[in-house]
């Protein structure tokens, strides 16, 4: 399978959890809108993700896919499957700890950095730290998912690990349909998602327990032991949980600022989860695949295969992310009103939550460079880099947004995340230009400019036929805007692709295949 193929494969997996992920969105949207519940909800999950990503995601495969991939390499099958139960065991250790100690506290948490501005609001305080209780346990279910993606990535099985987080949202949204068909009050209704999020975490690890067995890898947990092993990926992995850490506290420190402003914790969340939809595909797939395929190309001295992996994931990556933006950032009204406005989502939040996804889709080719870069220093065991640089992009993001809300508002939160995107990804791709460890070949330089010039194409037939269809991409009744909204996309990706397929600047053969399958 080519790398183009594994892209795709992942990204079909992820694909499913985001159109799931709208399902899901748009429910909440109908059924809590911006109000105090959708907000302690968003609020209360945002905590356990910060050390999901913390400790047992980005921080962890980073520092985990290399060493695995050596001791599968150098000592087979018994060594690897020894070394991950070490590291398994101690992580968790950490973890349990760390989610005992997060339970106990968590009203001091919220009242300090999950959202100090609710403290005017008991009955929300109150809530948001129940909430934050019930589903803190999921970082610990997280922490063996990540554990098992990684082994079944480092044996080249992407599909399973990729589709496991289709699990959340299938359980949020039996709860939500169970609930809207009880008419259940609000607040029983968060309690009953917050649930639903821990025992989503129970089934992944179900599914990926499943996956590793299926691969005749068995893991099994052992009493902790703090081997060499463990501390060389402890010493990998502390400045990527660090560079993971300062990432979160963006997020972090725009909730908390937003948390002064009622329905904006809900309106960010809305506008970013249309925005995960093109990451998740394109960005999420290349870092899965990217790092193990870069580590054996790397530890095999392939240096010209390892430029070859890192041009075509730019030439994939852009050539989907551009054109995404260009979308994202001239219909965002359409879009939102399309998938949430009903219910409690009335027309002023759609129009607000439209400001802020074009301006978030403004930082998304940046987010996709800098899923490319970071690979190139993880498989180098060069953890550190990325951490200076991500202490740079929270500074940038930090100041701005402390700047901008106040002038801006909500919208100054975006403006913040998208430019020190830009930063981060400027200072990682400049550096490995500059060390030498990734310069782009002339045929990718060229395609990346006709994917610039076939993106501005294609923003010219989508404000073509805005202008024309004017406002019932957003007025007209339900199907029929379905159908004008399908029709602008289509005739968009219509332009693109027979700009970029006829000069070449995307890879025929993996497109053409995918079509034939489909047609097939």
């Amino acid at each position: 399978m080519g790398l183009v193929s594994k892209f795709l494969s992942v990204g079909a997996a992820t694909m499913a959890s985001r159109v799931l992920g709208f399902v899901r969105e748009a429910l909440i949207a109908a059924l809590l809108g911006a109000g105090p519940v959708a907000d302690a909800f968003y609020a209360a999950f945002r905590f356990p993700n910060l050390f999901r990503r913390l400790f047992a995601e980005g921080a962890f495969n980073s520092a985990f896919v290399p060493l695995f991939a050596s001791e599968l390499e150098t000592g087979g099958r018994e060594a690897a499957k020894k070394f991950a139960e070490e590291i398994l065991s101690s992580l968790l250790l950490i973890l349990l700890v760390m989610s005992g100690l997060a339970i106990a506290f968590m009203p001091f948490l919220v009242g300090t950095i999950i959202a100090p501005g609710f403290k005017d609001n008991p009955g929300q305080f109150d809530l948001t730290a129940q909430l934050g209780r019930i589903m803190f346990p999921y970082l610990t279910a997280m922490s063996l998912v990540a554990m098992f993606s990684g082994v079944l990535n480092s044996f080249r099985r992407y599909f399973l690990a990729a589709l496991a987080p289709v699990l959340l949202n299938v359980v949020l949204i039996a709860v939500l349909w169970g609930g809207f068909s009880t008419s259940l009050e609000e607040a029983a209704l968060g309690r009953a998602m917050a649930w639903g999020v821990s025992l989503s975490g129970v089934l992944q690890v179900l599914l990926l327990i499943y996956g590793i067995h299926r691969e005749g890898f068995p893991v099994a947990l052992k009493w902790p032991r703090f081997s060499p092993p463990v501390r060389r990926l402890l010493v990998l992995a502390v400045p990527t949980a660090i560079a993971a850490g300062i990432a979160q506290i963006n997020l972090l420190v725009g909730q908390i600022i937003a948390s002064v402003q009622d329905g904006a914790i809900s309106i960010l969340n809305y506008a970013d989860r249309l925005m995960q939809l093109p990451l998740g595909i394109i960005a999420v797939s290349i870092g899965v695949v990217l790092l193990p395929e870069l580590t054996r190309a790397l530890a095999g001295d392939d240096a010209a295969e390892a430029r070859k992996l890192q041009d075509r994931s730019i030439e994939f990556g852009l050539g989907l992310m551009v054109p995404a933006a260009v979308g994202l950032f001239l219909i965002p009204e359409a879009l939102i009103a399309l998938i949430y406005e009903r219910g409690a989502f009335t027309r002023d939040v759609t129009l607000v939550t439209a400001q802020v996804l074009a301006i978030f889709a403004l930082g998304l080719p940046a987010v996709v460079l800098t899923k490319i870069f970071q690979p190139s220093y993880y498989s180098r065991q060069d953890t550190r880099t990325p951490m200076w640089f991500a202490g740079v992009n929270a500074a940038s993001n930090i100041l701005l947004a402390i700047v901008l809300f106040p002038r801006l508002g909500i919208t100054g939160l975006a403006w913040a995340f998208s430019i020190a995107s830009w930063v981060n990804a400027l200072l990682l791709g400049g550096t490995l230009y500059l060390k030498g460890h990734y310069r782009p070949g002339k045929s990718t330089l060229r395609n990346t400019l006709l994917i610039l010039l076939a993106s501005f194409c294609m923003g010219a037939v989508i404000v073509l036929l805005r202008n024309q269809l004017g406002a019932s991409l957003i007025d007209a009744a339900l199907l029929p805007r379905v159908a004008l909204v399908l029709c602008v996309i289509a005739a968009a990706a219509v332009v693109y692709f027979a700009i970029v397929i006829a000069t070449g600047a995307l890879p025929r053969e993996p497109l053409m295949r995918m079509i034939r399958r489909r047609h097939g």
